[in-house]
């Protein structure tokens, strides 16, 4: 953004002859939706000018009017009284110029040692960390309301996929902390990106820091920022931090998405795992049968959305010279559509979870259909001596007998095994049970209903819940 100014309505500074174009002010205007970071923009304003104040700068006089002032304009934002101008271009001029309508040269005072250069940057910087940690407090929400659904699913037999074909059996509770582990890793990255977002650009002025003697560290202290910008000219002009904002949000997202996945298919009538509660479906216009999971067949699309904003912001920097270009300006519309997207999707996310109904019966029935055992029956040879790839291909062709006879392994019988491997014994059918085989997975990370209780208190502690 440009450092002047704009001292009238329908123009800018004595430095031009001419007014900006109607059409000009509506291509270069941000207010409609910068405006979104009015709260940021006053709080550091407020930081800048005790900062001044201390400094010697300003007078305590000033700093009275300006707190005062920015309390009303406050006001007038919270009760959608304020009157925002295309005219005055951003979020910062707007509050700038009514400022100093309420408190005359105070308000014209305040920018002093500083531009809107950076006072853009650390608006942003502001605005995301507080974002951040409503998208972590999301992320926490749902891992809560995937890990009592665990819980309580800690025994209830489903199959298990690789390629969608019937692999071996699983827990659904155990399923479904795996989500819980990829949310948990988000969380994380969300956390270490927020130390980045942390730093204060404020005093790095317009590129090239400020003649005045200001106290950065005390700004930085007052909102709660870990650091400073070290380098003026990085201070105004890079936007990693909302690029790496935007790489978790599209991580974060794309687990959505894969488990958005999962409930579409589970919910089909074909398969016939689970059902959602009506109030995060919708009908059919001709087909009154019909019970559509939106909720995340929509997340799952909406994740397009996300890794677009990356995208787009990846782009928009990759070009630009040091130090501030307007281009920048189209940092915040992908920055606040990601995080909208993000925290819309968690908050939906955690109540549906809460809200899904678990057919335990359709889901044994799956896991009993697909030789999931198999594993469990080569596992068998294993112990009793024989060779890994000996037991490998014995249980292969016993699998083929099975589906030629349409039974399964078990139902072939202890003698027609014993054909395959004279090493299988009586005790062969416990092993090719489905409770036999999860349970066999006792070991920490395993499927066995035990394994994934341990789990689920691991998961509660992590997350500062009791059970």
């Amino acid at each position: 953004m440009s450092d002047q100014l704009a001292n009238k309505a329908e123009g800018w500074s004595g430095r031009f002859s001419e007014p900006v174009s109607e059409l000009v002010k509506r291509y270069t205007a941000s207010v409609d939706f910068d405006r979104r970071l009015a709260f940021a923009d006053i709080e550091g304003s407020l930081a800048h000018a005790a900062m001044l104040s201390e400094v010697g700068i300003l007078s305590a006089a000033d700093l009275q009017s300006i707190r005062a002032g920015m309390a009303q304009i406050r006001g007038e934002i919270e009760r959608g009284e304020f009157n925002w101008s295309v005219d005055l271009e951003d979020v910062h001029l707007n509050i700038e110029r009514r400022l100093t309508d309420l408190v005359g040269d105070a308000g014209k005072r305040l920018h002093t040692a500083r531009s809107r250069n950076d006072q853009v940057a650390t608006d942003i910087r502001l605005w995301l960390r507080g974002t951040i940690d409503d998208i972590l407090q999301g992320l926490t929400a749902l891992q809560r309301a995937l890990v009592d659904l665990a819980e309580g699913h800690a025994d209830t037999i489903m199959p298990g996929f690789t390629h969608l074909q019937v692999a071996q059996p699983v827990t659904f509770g155990h399923h479904l902390l795996a989500y819980v582990e990829m949310f948990a890793r988000d969380a994380e990255r969300m956390a270490d990106c927020r130390r980045r977002v942390n730093r204060l650009p404020l005093g790095a002025a317009a590129l090239a820091g400020t003649s005045y003697p200001i106290d950065r560290e005390q700004v930085a202290r007052a909102l709660g920022f870990e650091g400073v910008c070290e380098n003026s000219l990085d201070a105004v002009s890079d936007r990693d931090f909302a690029i790496e904002f935007c790489s978790a949000a599209s991580l974060t997202m794309m687990h959505i998405s894969r488990f958005s996945e999962e409930l579409v298919i589970w919910m089909s009538p074909r398969v016939g795992f689970i059902d959602l509660a009506d109030r995060f479906c919708t009908g059919s216009s001709i087909m009154p049968q019909k019970k559509n999971p939106d909720v995340p067949e929509l997340a799952r699309g909406k994740t397009g959305r996300v890794y677009g904003s990356l995208m787009s912001l990846l782009t928009l920097m990759k070009g630009q010279p040091l130090a501030y270009n307007k281009d920048n300006q189209e940092d915040k519309e992908p920055i606040f559509d990601t995080a909208d997207t993000v925290l819309n999707t968690l908050r939906i996310f955690a109540d549906m979870v809460g809200g899904i109904r678990v057919r335990a019966e359709r889901m044994r029935e799956a896991a009993a259909a697909g030789f999931s055992t198999a594993t469990d029956l080569a596992d068998y040879l294993v112990r009793k001596g024989l060779p890994f790839r000996d037991a490998h291909e014995a249980v292969a062709r016993a699998v083929r007998a099975a589906a030629d006879q349409g039974c399964d392994l078990a139902e072939l019988g202890v003698e027609t095994l014993r054909t395959f491997s004279a090493l299988v014994g009586d005790d062969v059918l416990q092993v090719l049970t489905l409770e036999g085989s999860v349970s066999a997975r006792r070991h920490r990370g395993g499927t066995a209903p035990e394994a994934v209780r341990q789990a689920v208190a691991r998961a509660r502690a992590r997350l500062g819940v009791s059970s």
